[in-house]
């Protein structure tokens, strides 16, 4: 009769069994480095599309409203002193202008807050005055035309050199004198109930100015003259 071999109850009671570790996981260092160029990309594209909606929304502005500079002319002047002493470098002067400001616009309004007027014989500036303040501020509607008036009087040492003052005598005795004009705009645009943000402009006025005497000789009279405007 064959040896019957023991039998196992399942009980294990030899030495233990270390446990198995996982392997280590592999690092992907490219990972981190994709999702910066995607948040780049997308940051690129937004940045893109906004770009592009404010385009169009200007363009689609400007398509109808058509923006377009007030245009300025010079109408009338009267010079009834100019006179310029050597001796002591002063000039006396007397010079009144009338302006007229057009606004061509179809749907926009203008507010003229602010004008200065600048005046310069021959490249130097003999006087300044203010044309509107808030005391006359005004606001001009669609396709109107609206007038101004600048006053120069007084007397300013003005140092002019001897060709400036050969310039001077010249135009003396042709009774006109070029006399330049700069005026300084501030002003805003008014779309419906809208109103910009103050915006500057500069209009500058090249004219030939006769004395008032000689002019009611009929040697010469003032031409109206339009300013060049530049935003």
């Amino acid at each position: 009769m064959a040896d019957k071999q023991p039998q196992l109850n399942g009980a294990y009671y030899g030495p233990m069994v270390p446990p198995t570790e996982a392997p280590p996981r592999q690092q992907h260092p490219h990972r981190g480095r994709r999702c910066c160029c995607c948040l780049f990309s997308f940051f690129w594209k937004l940045v893109l599309a906004i770009v592009i909606f404010l385009v169009l929304v200007f363009l689609i502005f400007w398509a109808v409203v058509q923006p377009r500079a007030f245009r300025i002319h010079v109408t009338d002047a009267h010079l009834t002193q100019f006179n310029y002493t050597a001796a002591t470098n002063t000039l006396a002067y007397n010079l009144v202008l009338n302006f007229t400001a057009r606004n061509p616009n179809k749907k926009l309004n203008i507010y003229y807050d602010q004008v200065e007027a600048h005046a310069s014989y021959d490249g130097v500036r003999f006087n300044s005055t203010d044309v509107i303040t808030w005391r006359n501020a005004f606001r001009q509607y669609t396709k109107t035309t609206d007038t101004m008036r600048a006053v120069f009087s007084g007397q300013r040492v003005m140092v002019l050199d001897d060709e400036q003052v050969v310039d001077f005598e010249g135009d003396k005795k042709r009774g006109v004198f070029d006399i330049d004009v700069r005026l300084n705009f501030r002003f805003r645009y008014r779309l419906g109930d809208v109103i910009g943000d103050d915006s500057k402009a500069k209009a500058k006025c090249e004219l030939e100015v006769p004395l008032t005497s000689r002019a009611n000789n009929g040697v010469t009279v003032f031409l109206p003259t339009g300013c060049d405007v530049h935003f």
